[in-house]
């Protein structure tokens, strides 16, 4: 089992986090589908203020260069993705058009 960890900033705007959480209540069949068939395990996101920490957990065959060239290929992932940009703002120092930042573990106990 591999994690990784991931951050992203929501638009600091109360009433589209309302609605970015209500979205994820209820994600998209074909989206839930296309991170199973990657190998994702599990995936959980957490939330404070507007800053948004997403753990993944998947198997031995995941990988993160193949899961974006699945994502680059399924049109209701892209459209979910363009769908999420409402709401979602790239961390100060992510590169343009860079989503959620892989985090660097610096402590395990």
């Amino acid at each position: 089992m591999v994690r990784h960890c991931f951050a992203l900033d929501l638009i600091n705007d109360p009433a589209l986090i309302v609605e970015y959480e209500a979205y994820h209540k209820k994600v998209w069949p074909e989206v839930l589908a296309s991170l199973k068939e990657a190998g994702i395990e599990k995936l959980e996101i957490y939330r404070t203020g507007n800053r948004l920490f997403m753990i993944l957990e998947a198997n031995d065959t995941f990988s993160l260069e193949k899961k974006s060239m699945s994502d680059a290929r399924n049109q209701k992932v892209l459209e979910w993705e363009s769908l999420m940009w409402k709401f979602q703002q790239e961390l100060p120092n992510a590169r343009p058009g860079e989503k959620w930042i892989l985090m660097q573990r610096i402590f395990n106990l």
